[in-house]
């Protein structure tokens, strides 16, 4: 029998891991396969992502080998591209078949369908051509890059233009990836201005863009309210009920008729399912998302289960007819634990679990030392809100050895000061070979969204 776990991130991931745990016996005597298909060969713990791109966790501690904790499973790094349920069947796509231009089947007994999410853009003018997303490492890290160079080029101009531009940076969105992110960039940029003999921290210009009337809404009301206090004391400016109307040729228009001309728009408004989701022959509900039962299976479908951002389950906590629970870190991960214990429970044909939640609370990081929390109903606010940050998600966070690399260089981060080198050559790693073989350099293409020179 082939257990297939379509994605690799908080869901695919401990997924696995529990069905490793639950059948290993079957697992030991060849009786199950285990195959899980993602684009990368390890999972992102999205919530360091933020300290990634201030410098206070290496990027490769932010990232879990899927084959070095699945040591039991068959890792394919791939793209599934369609799913076939009524024939048990993928199509996807992997590195050998890129070479080839071809594709590739994969026949499955139980599906476990957990492509997570992908960023929520909107029709704005120039953005595609100038926004920077932050929903990866690879983002994270080409921000941190991103925004020491703008200070690079800062330093480096007498054209008030330019350097106003390169010192501007905003925000589009006040949820957790927006607030956190901005909170982060700006600690970090405003620590490495000393050591630019030209810009002070008063040049620089933070904007946060909110379409709503509050950012951080997991926090609670009155934590989203001392997060703007806290946010402005810092002289970043918090705009609510305000969209992003264009960016076209570096300028950031606002509803409010503001217009900032600026070489950095990072858009961290939301999330949608993949859209591998609409090329299957699962059910969907209006949003995309799949359609699932308490018990994590699909609804109205046999042998296919579905948890995280991509699917739509039931909220049994509540009293409030139809409400789904929220597509976040919290519930992907206690979903996984109960679809595995549920999938291993099918196969031996014992009764199914519902999956129900206590609320337990939720922190944010507002930089260094600084953060807002609402845990078991006690809310934190400063050092102990941060405190509680880094202890809640070092506890999350998979595997012994990430928890230890981690704890390690906080620890080594508490001693010494902060790194403030751009690494952003990285990005064309081969383009000094070239041009010293006597090829050209490769060009940025015309409007950069990362600015780069």
């Amino acid at each position: 029998m082939r257990i297939l776990i379509v994605g690799g991130g908080y869901v695919g991931l401990y997924t696995a891991l529990r069905l490793q745990r639950k059948l290993k016996p079957e697992l030991g005597r060849g009786e199950v396969e285990i195959v899980v298909v993602s684009p990368d060969p390890y999972m992102t713990y999205q919530p360091f992502l933020p300290e990634a791109a201030a410098g206070s966790i290496s990027p490769r501690h932010v990232v879990v080998p899927l084959r070095r904790v699945l040591a039991d499973c068959r890792i394919v790094v791939g793209e599934v591209q369609t799913i076939d349920h009524s024939k048990r069947t993928v199509t996807l796509t992997t590195l050998a078949t890129e070479e080839t231009g071809g594709t590739e089947q994969l026949s499955y007994d139980e599906l476990v369908l957990a492509p997570g999410s992908v960023s929520r853009t909107l029709p704005v003018p120039g953005l595609a051509e100038h926004g920077i997303g932050f929903k990866n490492v690879e983002e994270a890290i080409g921000l941190r890059n991103h925004v020491l160079e703008q200070l690079d080029i800062a330093s480096s101009t007498r054209d008030p233009a330019i350097r106003d531009a390169a010192l501007t940076f905003v925000f589009v969105g006040g949820g957790y990836a927006g607030v956190e992110a901005l909170a982060e960039l700006e600690d970090m940029a405003r620590y490495a201005s000393r050591y630019y003999h030209n810009v002070r921290r008063e040049d620089m210009k933070w904007i946060l863009v909110e379409a709503t009337g509050r950012i951080l809404p997991e926090v609670g009301e009155e934590m989203g309210r001392y997060t703007i206090t806290e946010l402005r004391r810092r002289n970043i400016d918090v705009r609510l009920d305000t969209r992003l109307e264009s960016c076209v040729d570096r300028i950031a228009v606002l509803s409010d008729g503001s217009r900032f001309p600026t070489r950095t728009v990072v858009w961290t408004a939301g999330v949608k399912p993949h859209p591998v989701l609409a090329a299957t022959d699962l059910p969907l509900n209006a949003r995309g998302r799949l359609r699932c039962t308490p018990y994590l299976t699909v609804d109205g479908v046999d042998h296919a289960w579905g948890a995280g951002d991509a699917a739509a389950v039931p909220d049994v906590s509540t009293d409030e007819p139809g409400k789904e629970t929220a597509p976040n870190a919290q519930h992907a991960v206690r979903q996984a634990k109960t679809l595995g214990d549920n999938l291993a429970r099918s196969l031996r044909g014992q009764p199914l679990q519902q999956y129900s939640h206590a609320y337990v609370g939720s922190v944010a990081s507002l930089g260094l030392h600084k953060g807002v929390a609402h845990v078991y109903g006690r809310k934190l606010k400063g050092w102990p809100a941060w405190f509680m940050h880094r202890t809640y998600h070092l506890s999350r966070v998979p595997t012994f050895n990430r928890k230890a690399r981690v704890l390690a260089e906080w620890t080594l981060a508490g001693l010494f000061k902060r790194e403030i080198v751009s690494l952003g050559s990285l990005e064309h790693p081969r383009a000094e070979f070239e041009l010293a073989a006597g090829g050209k350099p490769p060009q940025n293409p015309p409007g950069n969204p990362k600015g780069s020179s």
